[in-house]
Formats: C-alpha cells, structure tokens, sequence
C-alpha cells in the first residue's frame, strides 16, 4: 500500500546542471500556455473559414476583427507563458506581439474600412501587423525545435511565405486561400497535440533557468 508520504513526494528530475523538481505553479503555468495556443488556434480557425466561405458578406468583415482581438490575446498570454531559455529572444518574440498589437489597433481606429480589408487591399500594412505573426512564427520554430513536430516544421516558412507573397502581389488568390487553410489546418493540429502532450517536457530543464539566473545575478 502507498503511505501518504509517499503519494506526496514530488518527481525529480535531472537536468544539465543539477536535478529539479515540477511544481504545481510550473504545470498551472503550461495549462495557461497552452490554452492561450487553443484560444489562438480557434479564433484563427473560425476567422478563415469566414474569410473561404464567403469574405466579402458584412457578418464576416464584421467578426474578422474581434476573431483577430481574441487571437492576438491568447497569443499574448502564450509568449507570457511560454518557457524560453534564452531571456532575450523571450522578451524580442513579446516586443514584436506588442508591436503587432499596437499596429493592429492604430489601422483598425484610422480606417473606415474593417480591419482585415483594410490591410487586404493595402499590402503594405503586413510590415506593422506582420510582427504579430512573427511572433506566433517564433513559437512554431521554438516547438519545431524542441519537439520535431511536423506541423511546426511546416508552418514555420509557411506563415512568411504567404504573408510575403501577398505583400509582393506575385500570388494568385487561390494560392493564398490554399495556403491560409493550410495554416489554419496546421495550427489547429499543433494546438490539439499541446493539449494532450505531457506537461514535464513543456516545461523545460528547469536547471537551466537557475543556471541562467545564477550567472546574471553573478554579473550584476
């Protein structure tokens, strides 16, 4: 029979500088992240098969910004959650959802156009918007790096390469609309497969942070 003691005792493991352990507040901060993905992941489901099944009606111009609001927030709480080793490219993939954030907001109060015509038609636009999605690439190549999944190894160039080709003008619309339900295909796999991944691997070698920590404290 298992004593109380032990049922308590928390896994530990070994990491490259030492042996950690997984709290709770580490998995609380996983099943956030996680679900910001799935936030993320839906609203840009939803968003796109608006924008196939009939771009130009008024209720889907419409929903297009609020889909994107929503996007954009459980983007946001993902890069706040997300384990980055490396603390500068953490706080660059948050500098660029902000940028986005703020570029997003500043075409949407100028515009008398809803505010994915607005940038459709004005392709230019993408260089402010654009660092939201670069910011969302940054996860997919962090994921693809660490975890191999297929999905993110394909949305990595797939998400600049549409949002370039659109920009050129040097796609046609049926590749775009090919490409954006890819895109949204993709993602809603990888945010599914998040969903049901162990917790421990998402959290990273815990060592390494304490190791990190140490050494900027050292410095200082």
């Amino acid at each position: 029979m298992t004593s109380t003691a032990d049922a308590d005792i928390t896994p530990s493991y070994q990491g490259q500088f030492g042996s950690f352990t997984v709290d709770a507040s580490d998995r609380r901060e996983v099943v956030i992240y996680r679900a910001g993905l799935v936030t993320a992941a839906v609203s840009f489901a939803i968003a796109t098969g608006l924008v196939i099944w009939q771009a130009d009606a008024p209720l889907t111009l419409s929903l297009l910004t609020p889909l994107y609001a929503l996007f954009w927030a459980g983007l946001g709480v993902s890069l706040f959650y997300i384990h980055i080793y490396v603390k500068v490219l953490h706080r660059v993939l948050q500098g660029f959802w902000l940028i986005g954030g703020v570029a997003s907001a500043a075409i949407a109060l100028i515009s008398d156009q809803p505010l994915a015509l607005r940038i459709y038609e004005q392709p230019l636009l993408i260089f402010g918007v654009g660092f939201t999605f670069a910011a969302l690439t940054g996860i997919f190549f962090k994921e693809a790096f660490c975890f191999n999944r297929l999905e993110t190894k394909g949305l990595t160039p797939l998400v600049p390469l549409l949002l370039l080709g659109h920009m050129s003008g040097l796609m046609t619309a049926g590749t775009e609309r090919a490409l954006l339900v890819m895109w949204a295909v993709l993602f809603g796999v990888f945010a599914l497969r998040k969903a049901i991944q162990a917790i421990p691997p998402d959290i990273g070698d815990k060592s390494v942070f304490e190791y990190l920590k140490q050494q900027k404290e050292a410095a200082a």
